[in-house]
């Protein structure tokens, strides 16, 4: 390489992506948590006995799982956002709830949306480096020319 090749930025495409890994724990962790919210409000231990309604509260996440599975950037920001509602219930619900598996079930909750959400910001972030990169090289090579 002569000192013009290295003294240039990378390219996008040259960048390192996140790893899958970031990807596959998201989703194992939108699954759990998914089930969890069913399982919570239906069998284990729902506010009223014999379930509610509340157990409805898993069909946002369901939006994001086919997104989520096919590594879509976009359903990753935005699922990362909504996923943070079932952290602040889960903090709620521990505080306040009676004891016994209620708040088991709070604890892992906040668990599967901590998890998600960290998963998914550094699945993403690599991701976005890239594209200002290639934002900021398509700007260059356009003034350039």
């Amino acid at each position: 390489m002569n000192d013009e090749q290295m003294n240039q930025p990378p390219s996008a495409s040259q960048l390192v992506l996140a790893p899958p890994v970031f990807r596959y724990t998201a989703l194992f962790s939108l699954i759990c948590l998914f089930l969890l919210c069913i399982v919570w409000e239906v069998w284990l231990a729902p506010l009223k006995p014999g379930g509610t309604l509340l157990f409805l509260k898993a069909l946002p996440l369901a939006f994001a799982l086919r997104g989520v599975a096919k590594g879509s950037h976009y359903t990753l920001q935005w699922s990362s956002m909504l996923v943070l509602l079932y952290l602040m219930e889960g903090v709620v619900r521990v505080m306040s709830d009676p004891p016994g598996p209620s708040i088991l079930m709070a604890w892992f909750e906040i668990l599967f949306s901590s998890v998600f959400f960290l998963s998914a910001i550094l699945y993403v972030k690599p991701a976005k480096k890239a594209a200002k990169l290639a934002a900021k090289l398509a700007k260059e090579q356009g003034t350039s020319t």
